[in-house]
């Protein structure tokens, strides 16, 4: 059995200065106000892109930097954020909770999705909301999902999908009462010389299959068949979910193993404070979650998520409209 070890570090850390702060929520305040439109429109999604080039140069430099190299690591944490702590509402505690109402996190989260590439969303998951609340839900507290509590299981998001996120944006609102729930990280660039050679082969291989979500209805065609590893050797992209990919032979089924092992071995854990916002190159880097023990109280752990591709064109094909959302 795997020992997990768990190193709470900061990843790619920038920290933004109080200039910077109060420039950032000046610009998401002017999204948001009475009559602003629903954060999945159209408009108000143009009107965050444009409102990105109007942020500090010293939210938006490091941003560009980590969208052309995502380091040894895959992870980017941003500190200081506006989240209007004061006036959050209670945590929500139902599934399926997204943001639909323009505020300030999700005019930060939109602003700054702009800046990495595009939003992007599932109709199956969350309704295809671009703003998705990542809380706990009472009775699905070992499901292997963002409404879980327990040990969340590595994971590329969206393994089974050929038009996966790009980015993994994760923005804190409120912390789990205890202070302990942290963000996990493993990036292939760190694991990959940890992996014996028969080990690499295997995982460079076709033999692997990863099951959709039942939410995504893709019947027989659900079952992705693909090797966890692919493109350049020296630095590949990886695509794995230990909770859902199989392996369809024993080398297979050993490099699986090891890999899970690789990754708790490189594990670094992060646990996020309100106005935090971790994102992970999804690409080199699967992510998981400590577990907790949530009070249902309206004071919760509450992130809330955005997806992001770099290359929208690609998945024109599932996006009526030329819209954000995959159908």
């Amino acid at each position: 059995m795997s020992v997990v070890t768990e190193t709470v570090v900061d990843p790619i850390a920038v920290v933004l200065d109080s200039t910077d702060a109060a420039g950032v929520e000046q610009v998401a305040r002017s999204l948001c106000g009475p009559g602003a439109d629903p954060v999945d429109s159209p408009d108000w999604v143009a009107a965050a892109r444009q409102a990105w080039d109007e942020t500090p140069i010293g939210l938006r430099r490091p941003l560009r930097e980590f969208r052309r190299d995502s380091g040894p690591q895959g992870a980017m944490l941003l500190r200081g954020l506006p989240v209007d702590r004061e006036v959050l509402p209670d945590t929500p505690g139902v599934a399926g909770s997204v943001q639909r109402t323009a505020s300030v996190p999700a005019a930060v989260l939109m602003m700054i999705a702009a800046g990495l590439g595009d939003p992007a969303a599932f109709r199956p998951e969350k309704t295809g909301a671009l703003v998705q609340d990542v809380v706990p839900v009472r009775g699905k507290e070992s499901f292997q999902g963002n409404a879980g509590s327990v040990l969340l299981e590595w994971h590329t998001e969206n393994a089974f999908h050929p038009n996966r996120p790009d980015f993994v944006m994760l923005l804190c609102l409120r912390q789990d009462h205890e202070g302990i729930a942290g963000l996990r990280t493993a990036c292939i660039r760190t694991v990959l010389p940890l992996l014996s050679s028969s080990a690499r082969e295997a995982l460079f291989s076709n033999e692997f299959v990863t099951q959709a979500p039942p939410s995504f209805d893709l019947g027989p065609e659900g079952a992705v068949h693909h090797a966890v590893l692919t493109g350049a050797e020296e630095d590949p992209n990886l695509q794995v979910d230990l909770a859902a990919t199989s392996p369809r032979t024993d080398r297979a089924a050993a490099a699986l193993t090891e890999l899970q092992e690789r990754f708790n071995d490189a594990a670094q854990t992060l646990v996020l404070r309100p106005g935090d916002l971790a994102i992970v190159d999804n690409r080199v880097t699967v992510h998981g979650r400590t577990g907790f023990t949530p009070r249902y109280d309206g004071q919760d752990r509450w992130l809330q998520r955005t997806f992001v591709m770099t290359d929208l064109r690609r998945s024109r094909h599932q996006r009526p409209s030329d819209g954000y959302v995959l159908v």
